[in-house]
């Protein structure tokens, strides 16, 4: 139950935080400015803490990307999975919901769109952002002399994608963390919803798949 907490936590933490730096600095993910890099920079940073404040309890995973690529290596069982994300899920809606609190309008809660209305793009622009940063995770976690550093890997990477899809479609990568906002900002978050939670289910298990069979055999083999 403690792991399932954190989860709950942390991404609580995730969407309380970053949606909320993204909705008060006015980043509308069209103009390359302070706001833009500061939201993408944020969504690091969440990860660096998180991960120190609860990766010893949960593997601060706060996002079911990651989750379903721990599931397919075999690092989380069946059960731990879907606590996992009705821990996160839940975590997310709670933080939506404070941040629309804190703000007083869900017109921006930091919620997810299409890319120029384009289904398919949106699709394959989220599956890719999602694969670099799943494969990272992956990578860094897979070995015990990282482990100091995993939240900082993480947590660039995060930026990273964020730095390059926040222009296309606000980035999401996880499906919790676009739930959340959508369930209180309606319209066209929830019309869209769907991309946001399959995009990156896709990506993080084809980063899984890619760890498992190339990059882990290569090691082995090394």
């Amino acid at each position: 139950m403690k792991k399932y907490i954190s989860e709950f936590i942390g991404t609580l933490v995730l969407v309380l935080f970053n949606c909320g730096i993204i909705a008060i600095s006015g980043c509308d993910g069209k103009v390359f400015n302070g706001a833009y890099i500061m939201s993408a920079t944020g969504f690091g940073l969440v990860i660096v803490t998180m991960s120190y404040a609860i990766g010893n309890i949960s593997g601060s995973n706060l996002n079911p990307s990651v989750s379903v690529a721990m599931l397919i290596l075999k690092k989380l069982s069946l059960k731990d999975f879907t606590c996992y994300v009705i821990s996160q899920f839940a975590g997310a809606t709670v933080g939506a919901a404070i941040l629309w609190y804190f703000i007083g309008s869900k017109e921006n809660l930091g919620q997810n769109t299409l890319h120029n209305n384009e289904f398919l793009k949106s699709i394959i622009i989220e599956v890719v952002l999602t694969f670099v940063y799943v494969l990272t995770v992956l990578g860094v976690s897979s070995r015990i002399k990282n482990r100091s550093i995993a939240g900082l890997a993480s947590g660039g990477a995060l930026a990273l994608v964020h730095l390059l899809g926040i222009y296309f479609t606000g980035t999401s990568v996880n499906p919790a963390r676009s739930f959340g906002p959508a369930v209180f900002a309606g319209g066209e978050a929830i019309d869209c919803l769907w991309v946001f939670i399959v995009s990156p289910l896709i990506g993080g298990s084809l980063a899984a798949l890619i760890h498992k069979f190339v990059i882990s055999s290569f090691e082995i083999e090394k």
